[in-house]
């Protein structure tokens, strides 16, 4: 009972959130509405939009595997994105990052340790792109007054990360010195810190290589493109009469939904964050509420296929991964 209260205290707080918005989702909107926008979609846009799907995964592996500095073949880095992804979409407390930093472990010559940083890199700079995309759309988008600020703090707190992290990189020994004074009381501690920091350090050198970071905000560019293009179809589907830059608007809404804590897969906060953008924009609650749960099947698919096709590959499934972090965490606590 005792770890069930302890673990409530991490996955409650999300829960909550998921389940109000859910709940006020469905008090609010007119769910034979909602399905006759389903049925009178344009299901031609919607294909070519849920092909784009593939697509971007296929780029966010060169993402990734970019700030891996090629050191695990393309095949195991996009099989890897994909099984993220589909623990991220099933499984608890955001399992997905830190389950493909350990199944990549597992797959190459790399340490846990070091391959960590690069995916906390990413979500940064991630979160650097929605707050942009976020912000450009915004003078183009009526009733989103002070929407702005919100985008412009997110940013800074996005830069102050970045800034953080190189200092870290570029000044690592001062780092370790300071863990090693503060750990000498506990020697295991100290052992399996310092060869976890060495690992994390190495996993940074990633900032202090300039034309290597380049190249990853090439492909990271790209990828947010293919995201745009994908969401502007997927309510164009819907809405005839939408602009492009409502599919700007719509996934940078998205991506804030998707990094508010709550259930697995952003159930309710997705859904709550899109829906909700293109009823600012339209005024159609109903309309707007399928095409939120079209973008999480587009989410979905992706996941789906290429996270499922490399379980299947590699002998895993869902439970058993789950069961393998939680003893990995556990080891690590």
């Amino acid at each position: 009972m005792s770890k069930f209260l302890k673990n409530s205290k991490r996955w409650l707080p999300g829960a909550l959130i998921s389940l109000l918005l859910v709940a006020a989702i469905l008090y609010f909107v007119d769910l034979p509405d909602m399905l006759a926008a389903i049925r009178s979609a344009n299901y031609l846009v919607l294909a070519i939009a849920m092909t784009t799907s593939f697509l971007w995964m296929a780029v966010r592996a060169v993402v990734w595997r970019t700030l891996l500095r090629n050191r695990a073949s393309y095949t195991t880095v996009f099989f890897t994105v994909g099984e993220g992804y589909l623990l991220n979409n099933f499984l608890p407390f955001r399992l997905g990052e830190l389950g493909r930093a350990f199944l990549l472990s597992r797959k190459s010559d790399m340490q846990f340790g070091e391959i960590l940083p690069t995916i906390v890199i990413e979500r940064i700079v991630d979160l650097a792109f929605s707050a942009a995309i976020l912000m450009a759309s915004l003078p183009f988008v009526v009733g989103a007054q002070g929407a702005d600020r919100i985008g412009i703090i997110v940013g800074a707190v996005v830069l102050v990360g970045l800034v953080m992290l190189f200092v870290l990189a570029r000044y690592n020994q001062w780092a370790v010195n300071i863990f090693n004074g503060l750990s000498a009381r506990w020697p295991a501690l100290q052992r399996f810190g310092g060869t976890f920091l060495e690992s994390f350090f190495a996993g940074l050198g990633v900032l202090k290589d300039a034309w290597l970071f380049a190249r990853f905000l090439f492909w990271m560019a790209l990828n947010w493109m293919i995201a745009i293009v994908a969401y502007y179809l997927i309510i164009l589907a819907f809405f005839p009469e939408a602009q492009p830059v409502w599919g700007m608007f719509g996934l940078g809404a998205a991506a804030f939904g998707g990094a508010i804590p709550s259930l697995p897969g952003a159930v309710g906060t997705f859904e709550g964050a899109f829906g909700g953008a293109l009823t600012l924009l339209t005024g159609d609650q109903s309309t707007s509420l399928a095409v939120a749960l079209t973008g999480r099947l587009y989410n979905y698919l992706n996941s789906g296929v290429i996270g499922g096709i490399g379980l299947i590959r590699e002998g895993q499934t869902l439970s058993g991964i789950y069961e393998q972090l939680k003893n990995f965490r556990a080891k690590g606590e």
